[in-house]
């Protein structure tokens, strides 16, 4: 299929961007190449096996009467079932699998199966629980889970051709659309999602319904039809919301959702919130690392500023949704500060969410530890594996897009994608090894007029760009370089983005944080770990400000640029008081040569202590 899309903004009447087709770019390059085979070669396998140890496949033969027994696992448990086939699919559109498609038709023939009469799906409210169906939108996710079931059979779809999926979700969606609505039943989900997925619904279908059924969960969220409570984020109207509170999935898919419908109607009111929270959140509640959620309680945000390290939840889903809802920021308006975001959030929050050999996961995403939080293979909620999976496979979608101007280049790597610009076939291939230096080359193939826009990354202090061999200046636009000329066949580009190790410091505000650095080169955060500085506590180190910092290539960890530098060991074992005058304490400090590796790398060695943010002078 050619329409392979993971957001399809292709008919959306305000959007400045169009998406590029999974299918259309085909990555070359070794660190997201070898990810992706991973998925299915190792993870999607495995996760398959696990759904099927864990009884979530059984709960469907069981709300279908092929097996007797009761409903097993979390109530949302279905939600995993449809994330795994979403990511297969993504998979599918660039990797030919004839395994791993057969398997998807099998599952979803147990879907199928287990779908009432009247169009409803979840295996949870099945037999003794189907007259509490929709009873309790605040706490059962039922919404939840069939925004999950629609997303994923759009995907199938999109990939596939084949309908036996988005079949059922049309039955479903219809279903839901007799019972919610102006006029009908109140209802709001507990848990956003199903607003993203109903406006993707219309725009795969062209059934206004479902987008206007998106408005109306939007437009009935702050009446306290749910309780009211900031966690629910149903204390105010969307359109009057100035601070991003609550449970920070929830919150990042509401966010989402509500993009996805400004996109479609053009309200705004809703802009205008959706800027407002979005600034709210990079200015005050963002993680270094692209990830949100302060508090375990809750897996919320905190107060302004509230961003432990230690005992941060950080949850990979919070830097999954952050990265979704950013994506849909872009295509609304072009601007290279979401692109910025997404980009971080991708490298870090994301990708520490599943080990190098893709078989076990983090949930909660800490930014300190003492080596005593590893990834587990699965988890009971375990909403957090098929979410990484879905979106390591979708990231070739995610690289350009397009609009009537030209070529939108969102991310950098290898890669060679063909375009359709104003009904002008444009080829180009793509040649870098980012994320671990700056120099990207580009050779076009075309016969036509257009702009490429690139994007200068928020971390590129410097760059130079050159055009068949000459030097060039862009202008600048919203975080893009402007390239516009007549294109011919081999014409070439070349991005030189200055990437140099850098200290970053926090806000004053983020009280953790204070005399400490972090260090980060190009899109990716560094973090120190006792595997690679023995006979060091890393919690101890100290590194001056002024201390030279240099990159070392690896092979280890699936492949990276190490950090290394000059610091101090302030040794605990040499205080023989509680309290020392700072000459004395500064007698006990021994220099040494510490290491950093990328943050999403942690974790995957022996364990032991890990900071982020590092103590300084």
């Amino acid at each position: 299929m050619s329409n392979t899309f993971v957001v399809d903004t292709s008919k959306s009447k305000y959007v400045r961007l169009k998406p590029v087709s999974i299918s259309s770019v085909k990555l070359t390059d070794s660190f997201w190449t070898n990810r992706i085979k991973l998925m299915g070669e190792v993870t999607l396998p495995l996760q398959y096996q696990i759904m099927e140890e864990t009884g979530r496949m059984d709960n469907f033969r069981i709300a279908a009467g092929k097996i007797p027994g009761e409903f097993s696992g979390f109530f949302f448990n279905d939600t995993d079932v449809y994330k795994w086939i979403e990511a297969v699919s993504y998979f599918l559109a660039i990797n030919k699998d004839e395994k791993l498609d057969k398997l998807v038709d099998s599952v979803i023939e147990e879907i199928r199966d287990a779908q009432d009469t009247d169009g409803y799906l979840d295996t949870y409210f099945t037999f003794s629980r189907k007259q509490d169906r929709w009873t309790n939108l605040k706490d059962m996710h039922e919404l939840y889970c069939a925004g999950h079931l629609f997303q994923a059979a759009i995907a199938h779809y999109r990939v596939t051709g084949k309908t036996n999926f988005l079949d059922i979700a049309i039955r479903f969606a219809d279903h839901i659309t007799e019972v919610f609505g102006p006029g009908k039943r109140e209802g709001v989900p507990g848990h956003p999602q199903i607003e993203m997925a109903l406006v993707e619904l219309y725009r795969e279908t062209n059934d206004r319904k479902y987008l206007d059924l998106a408005k109306f969960f939007v437009d009935e969220r702050g009446k306290g039809i749910i309780g009211g409570g900031t966690y629910h984020i149903d204390h105010k109207p969307f359109r009057e919301l100035d601070e991003i509170v609550g449970h920070a999935v929830r919150s990042l898919y509401l966010n989402s959702g509500a993009t996805d419908l400004y996109m479609e109607i053009g309200d705004k009111t809703l802009w205008s919130a959706l800027e407002r929270l979005w600034d709210n959140l990079v200015t005050k509640k963002m993680y270094i690392t692209g990830t949100a959620g302060a508090r375990h309680e809750g897996e919320s945000f905190g107060d302004p500023y509230e961003l432990p390290n230690e005992t941060a939840y950080a949850e990979t889903c919070a830097a999954i949704a952050n990265f979704m809802w950013n994506y849909r920021m872009l295509l609304t308006s072009g601007e290279g500060r979401f692109a910025d975001v997404m980009e971080l959030a991708l490298y870090n929050g994301v990708l520490s969410g599943i080990s190098i050999d893709g078989k076990e996961y983090f949930y909660v995403n800490p930014l300190a530890d003492r080596g005593g939080h590893r990834r587990q293979r699965w988890f009971a909620c375990a909403c957090c594996p098929p979410n990484v999976a879905r979106t390591i496979t979708s990231i070739p979608g995610y690289m350009y897009s397009i609009s009537p101007e030209g070529i939108w280049v969102n991310l950098y790597a290898s890669n060679v994608s063909e375009f359709d610009i104003n009904g002008s076939k444009v080829a180009i291939e793509e040649k870098t090894d980012y994320p671990w230096e700056g120099l990207v080359e580009f050779k076009v193939d075309a016969d036509s007029s257009f702009s490429i826009f690139l994007r200068k990354p928020e971390w590129s202090r410097e760059f130079s760009l050159n055009v068949n061999g000459e030097r060039f200046e862009p202008a600048l636009e919203k975080g893009y370089m402007v390239i516009n000329r007549r294109w011919q066949k081999g014409d070439t580009v070349t991005l030189d983005l200055h990437m140099r190790p850098e200290f970053l410091e926090s806000h004053p505000g983020v009280k953790d944080n204070v005399g400490r650095v972090a260090i980060r080169r190009g899109p990716v955060v560094y973090c120190v770990e006792a595997e690679d500085n023995p006979g060091v506590d890393v919690w101890d180190l100290e590194i001056p400000k002024d201390t030279k910092i240099s990159k070392e290539y690896r092979d280890t960890l699936g492949g990276i640029v190490a950090i290394k530098g000059e610091g101090y060991i302030n040794e605990p074992g040499l205080w023989e008081k509680l309290y020392l005058p700072l000459d004395e304490a500064n007698r006990l400090k021994e220099g040494i040569e510490f290491t950093a590796i990328p943050y999403y790398a942690w974790a995957n060695r022996t364990p032991g202590p890990m900071e982020v943010w590092i103590k300084t002078k």
